[in-house]
Order: structure tokens, then sequence, then C-alpha cells
């Protein structure tokens, strides 16, 4: 049960796989070689999630902020990042990362030189502990850790990409449209969200939450149904979500005093079919409008 005991036969079983790759010659056996990088691709994921484990025990005050996550595309967090990461840090010293234009690439080699040796240093000193003290954490333990978490976070998200040099009062250099700086390893492959994209999201969030609170209070929703994870809620709150966006809190995200490009991406698509939707709601009674709210709560 002991994590330290976990963590050692786990990089156990790591070290025996990348010992069998090696020895391994890859062109005679492709199969039995793509077997052994699955299998090290799992006892490398199952090493991180002691790894993670033992930082949250051991080091829990002392961790790296996260927040900068909340700007990264929801079905990158789906996946098991932290392997990708190390992953993408491996082949960016071995050269073999074609993602990358060759000037990210070398300005991401020496973050991935230090997150590698830095991980190598974590296995070398957890290992001594788990052999010697296997229910304790040393000073130099924790320390590595705290190190080995910086910089992994580093190598997440250091620097947010640049946008266009000159849109302000900043001079654009000539013949250029931008000027690059260093990316971080995910801002390099992918749209990592904006602080309006981040509000704009939070905004929704906000409504959602007003909309549940009035629904219980006028009895369209019970806490039972929410307690309970009713399935019906899936289509429920979205539905009345639009009427009090459009209705009750008119300056939320829902607001049509904005352009199309200044909603949020959710509903800028629909901005014509929300301003229809409005118009008509408008013209409804009271009774009209309780009557319309507790049809969409219904499944039909």
């Amino acid at each position: 049960p002991r994590l330290l005991s976990q963590f050692f036969y786990a990089d156990e079983r790591v070290s025996r796989v990348v010992a069998e790759i090696n020895g391994l010659d890859a062109e005679m056996d492709p199969q039995q070689y793509l077997v052994l990088l699955n299998q090290l691709h799992l006892s490398q994921s199952h090493l991180l999630a002691v790894i993670e484990r033992i930082m949250e025990e051991c080091i829990p005050t002392q961790r790296h902020s996260r927040d900068y996550l909340v700007k990264f595309p929801e079905e990158l967090l789906v996946d098991n990042l932290g392997n990708h990461m190390l992953f993408a840090a491996e082949c960016l010293l071995a050269g073999t990362f074609m993602e990358l234009e060759e000037p990210d690439s070398v300005q991401l080699r020496p973050q991935a030189r230090k997150l590698l040796c830095s991980l190598e240093l974590v296995r070398t000193v957890l290992r001594e502990q788990s052999l010697s003290q296997p229910s304790s954490y040393s000073e130099a333990v924790r320390a590595v850790l705290v190190q080995f978490d910086r910089l992994f976070a580093e190598f997440e998200l250091r620097w947010v990409p640049q946008r266009e040099v000159g849109m302000g009062s900043a001079p654009r250099q000539r013949g250029t449209h931008h000027q690059r700086v260093p990316h971080s390893y995910v801002s390099s492959l992918v749209a990592v969200k904006s602080p309006e994209e981040i509000y704009q999201q939070q905004e929704i969030i906000v409504l959602f939450c007003e909309t549940v609170e009035r629904a219980l209070r006028l009895g369209y929703l019970t806490q039972e149904m929410i307690d309970g994870y009713e399935p019906l809620l899936m289509f429920t709150i979205p539905r009345l979500a639009i009427i009090s966006g459009l209705l009750i809190y008119p300056e939320g995200p829902l607001s049509l005093e904005q352009s199309p490009e200044q909603m949020s991406r959710v509903f800028s698509p629909f901005y014509n079919l929300l301003k229809k939707i409005r118009d008509l709601l408008r013209v409804l009674s009271a009774d009209e409008l309780a009557l319309l709210e507790r049809s969409l709560c219904t499944a039909e």
C-alpha cells in the first residue's frame, strides 16, 4: 500500500521494457518493437501516475500552479497529458519531432533536456528512498519533486504565443508580419484559449447556475433530479438557459446588443436565430412563458 513501494515496482517495469527495446533490432522484428513501445507507454503512464500521487502526498502545498490548464482545449485534457509531454520531450532531444518548426524545436529543446534530467533524478532519489525508508520522505526527495513539478509546468506552458507585433504602439519590424518568441509545447501545437474566451466560458457557467437556481425556485426542477443526475437535465437546463439568457439576464453571454464576433463561439453561429427567438418570447404573457418553460422540461 505504500506509494514508495508502488513506485519501486512501477520504476522496475519501465526499466525492464527500456532494456528490452534497447536489445531489440527494430528492423528485424518491427512487430515486437511496436508491442514493446506500447508496453513502454503504459508503464511510463503508470509510473507518472504514482509520482503524481507521491507529489500530492509529499509536497501538496508546494505544487506549481496549474491555472494555465484552463487555456487548453478540453479534448487535450482528457488524454494522459503528462505522458504525452514526456514523450514529446524525448522526441525533441532525439530530433525526431516533426510537428514543430525548427525554431520552436531549438527553443524548446533546453527545456526538454532539463525536464528529462529532472525526471531521472526523481527516479533515482525515489528509488533510493523506497529501498531505505519507504514510509517517509526526506528533504532531498521533497527538493527534487518540487523542481520536477516546476520544470514540468514550465514545459507545458511557460510562454503563451505572442500575437502579431505592431498592433499597438510597438513598431512592426520591416518585412515581417510577426515576431517569434519561445513557445511551449502545447501552445506550439494547438490554439490555447485567450483570456476573453476563458471569461466568456465563465459567463456561460454563471448563466447555467442562475438558470438552475431559478428553475428550482419556480419548481421546474427538483433537487432530487440534480442529485440523482437525471439524464433529462442534459436537455432541460440548456433549453431553460436560452430563455434565461434572452429574457431574464439579457446582459449576460446571450446579450444580443453585442455583435456575433463578440459572443462566445458556442452561441455566435446562431446569432440571427437567437434574435428571432427573443422577439417571439417578448410577446408572451407571464402565464404563456411559464407554460413554455414547463413544456421544455418534458421529454417530448
